[in-house]
């Protein structure tokens, strides 16, 4: 038992011993470490920087870049606003699919249309849109897009600079060129641009594009005019300049502004296959801007004069169309509305308007743009080639009273359906076959003489020269078609490379019946 004590005894010594050689041992290398430490920052304190030769920087006096655009940028931008609009949109109660701003391809909204399908008191929803816009007059007056402000339930304008909202309210559009006047109350004068004479614009000259892309407002791009006077986009009454400068969608409705600082467009349409900027902008020329806000802030509404003639431009105007109806220049026209000025003046389809007022006619525009223009009841003057019983050219000479185009041009509905009709032997693409008096009541042309198109190959001569289904073949380079042997006739002595025009007839709306030209060169083998 003894022995046995000792042996614990000594076990407890050692054991200490150990524990006080190990917390020595700590502690030492603990010492050594913060020696080696307080070394180095020491070192590290009474290190000193050398110093160099090098001279320090200062920031310069702000010079302005002589090739900037800030000075235009500066003067046009206080006027520009930023235009969100509301429009509410009430929630079909059937089981048709929503519309806009509903996702269509959204499973949740499917299955809640299903549950509650029928259900009443369904919420109206708000679809909202952003726009541009330019202050004109400094009591308010702002002109931009129609398509900014159509419909909306609540328009709203921000100034550049200002995180006040105005509530605005529309004093007149004009849906032909897709403009609109609208008007706040700031209770305190407004900066404005300046519109300038979008007539001594040309291509190649440097321009700026400022608006609110994507509701960011006062973002200004520059660019060049890439072309002047451009149709085939829009409407009749647009004719666009054509800008590379940045367009995006919330530009629509700003200001296209040239060097001097004046406005010279309002920025209104882009082409793109992806909803965005791919250097192809348009924008309505000032010349039209100002001669649409005068009215609409005179009258409310844009007026504009017509005698009742249709007319396409391309086919209209087509040198070889020109040349069968003996006319060296002009207009050929389609067709005359019943009761129009036009048609009282004695004006008929296949005319050659020549000049108006004395002025030549040589583009659609020559055309269009007096008789627009000029006062409701006032008298014009037109010149015209007719082709007399021989075939012979005449010119004459016509008075018309101007009317008001929405009067001559009522909006009217109806189109001639898809007709039937029975194969037939391909020339140029063309299918045709005889017009019996139930095929010319069917189609809505009775009494005419021809013969009937009942198909038109794709990409075939007869499809780029425009025929259509349900056109009437009535001549062939002046030669009367009266069966489908006339017509057999007339293009077995068509020779390759010649010249041919087609006079068609053509049922429109309103049961009208117009005359058309369509002409081009004979392809190879008188076939596709």
């Amino acid at each position: 038992m003894g022995e046995q004590v000792k042996e614990l005894l000594n076990w407890a010594r050692q054991r200490k011993v150990l524990a006080s050689v190990f917390v020595a041992f700590t502690l030492a290398v603990g010492i050594l470490i913060g020696s080696v430490v307080s070394g180095r920052v020491s070192a590290m304190k009474s290190f000193a920087f050398p110093g160099t030769s090098a001279t320090a920087l200062t920031v310069p006096d702000p010079i302005p870049s002589s090739s900037s655009f800030a000075a235009i940028v500066n003067k046009v931008e206080p006027a520009v606003v930023n235009i969100a609009t509301t429009q509410v949109l009430e929630r079909r109660q059937s089981k048709k699919r929503r519309a806009q701003p509903y996702d269509q391809d959204d499973p949740m909204q499917d299955f809640f249309d299903r549950f509650f399908d029928g259900r009443q008191n369904t919420p109206p929803q708000a679809e909202r849109s952003l726009g541009s816009g330019v202050i004109v007059d400094k009591r308010g007056y702002i002109l931009t897009n129609n398509h900014v402000v159509e419909q909306a339930t609540k328009i709203q304008v921000q100034l550049n600079g200002d995180t006040t909202r105005y509530t605005a309210k529309v004093v007149g559009v004009d849906e032909d060129t897709d403009l609109a006047v609208i008007k706040i109350d700031a209770n305190k004068e407004l900066p404005i641009a300046k519109l300038g004479n979008s007539d001594g614009v040309q291509v190649g000259d440097w321009v700026l594009a400022i608006g609110s892309p994507f509701g960011l407002q006062a973002t200004v791009t520059a660019g060049i005019i890439s072309a002047k006077d451009r149709g085939g986009i829009g409407q009749q009454f647009q004719r666009f300049l054509q800008t590379d400068a940045a367009i995006n969608p919330g530009n629509s409705g700003g200001p296209l502004v040239d060097l001097a600082g004046e406005v010279i467009g309002i920025n209104t349409a882009i082409i793109t296959g992806s909803r965005g900027y791919e250097g192809v902008g348009f924008a309505l020329p000032s010349t039209t801007a100002i001669n649409v806000y005068d009215q609409i802030i005179k009258q409310g509404r844009v007026t504009r004069g017509s005698i009742g003639v249709s007319f396409q431009e391309e086919l209209g105007t087509n040198p070889i169309t020109l040349k069968s109806l003996g006319a060296p220049y002009g207009v050929a026209i389609e067709g005359v509305q019943p009761g129009s000025p036009a048609e009282k003046a004695g004006l008929k389809g296949g005319d050659v308007i020549t000049s108006v007022n004395g002025r030549p006619v040589k583009t659609g525009n020559d055309l269009v743009n007096p008789i627009a223009q000029a006062p409701i009841g006032s008298k014009i003057k037109i010149e015209y080639v007719r082709q007399n019983q021989k075939g012979e050219p005449e010119k004459r000479e016509a008075a018309a009273v101007v009317e008001d185009r929405a009067r001559v041009f009522p909006n009217v509905a109806g189109r001639m359906g898809d007709q039937p009709g029975e194969a037939a032997p391909s020339e140029f693409g063309l299918h045709v076959e005889e017009l019996t008096p139930e095929r010319g009541h069917r189609v809505g042309v009775e009494g005419q003489k021809g013969v009937l198109v009942t198909e038109v190959d794709p990409a075939s001569f007869a499809e780029d020269l425009g025929f259509g289904r349900g056109d009437v073949i009535a001549e062939i380079n002046r030669e009367q078609v009266n069966s489908v042997s006339d017509y057999r006739k007339a293009v077995s002595r068509l020779k390759q490379g010649q010249d041919v025009v087609f006079k068609v007839l053509r049922r429109q709306d309103s049961d009208r019946i117009l005359t058309l030209y369509l002409s081009g060169k004979v392809p190879a083998d008188n076939q596709q």
